[in-house]
């Protein structure tokens, strides 16, 4: 003899739609990480880009001083200029512009043995509408360092 166990039928009225109000959930849920994920990931490439800028910049000021310092150690004179560095070079896409200027103080005297010179090297990435890196741009990119040298 066989019996069959008959179960009782549940009502599935009330737990109908819970697995998709859990699915849209997990999907609101990955997306915002997603989203968050991807925020954090384009602010850290721009910050390691502008770092990259910052020390091009440096080398592109400190090549401003030497070329100022060749200019008054070899030719004598105390010159100021503003030039691009080289397209095939590091520090390509920078624009440098140099300052020469005399300082001397009337309190020492008028000799001129204890005259000083001051070479500034600005170097920027983005040119201004004047072509000197002495006012800085209002942009996201641009990057400047400033350099300066009493000899």
């Amino acid at each position: 003899m066989t019996t069959t166990r008959r179960f009782p039928i549940r009502r599935l009225g009330r737990s109908t739609g819970v697995g998709l109000i859990t699915a849209i959930f997990l999907l609101v849920v990955l997306a915002g990480l997603g989203v968050a994920m991807v925020t954090v990931f384009t602010a850290q490439q721009n910050s390691s880009t502008l770092d990259v800028q910052g020390a091009r910049a440096y080398q592109a000021a400190r090549a401003g001083i030497e070329w100022g310092l060749y200019q008054q150690f070899r030719n004598g004179s105390c010159s100021s200029a503003t030039f691009a560095l080289p397209m095939n070079g590091t520090p390509s896409g920078f624009t440098v512009a140099v300052t020469c200027r005399l300082v001397h103080d009337p309190s020492l005297g008028p000799t001129t043995a204890l005259d000083r010179f001051v070479i500034t090297a600005i170097a920027c990435n983005l040119q201004p509408a004047g072509g000197s890196c002495q006012v800085p741009i209002n942009s996201v990119d641009y990057v400047q360092r400033r350099i300066e040298v009493t000899i």
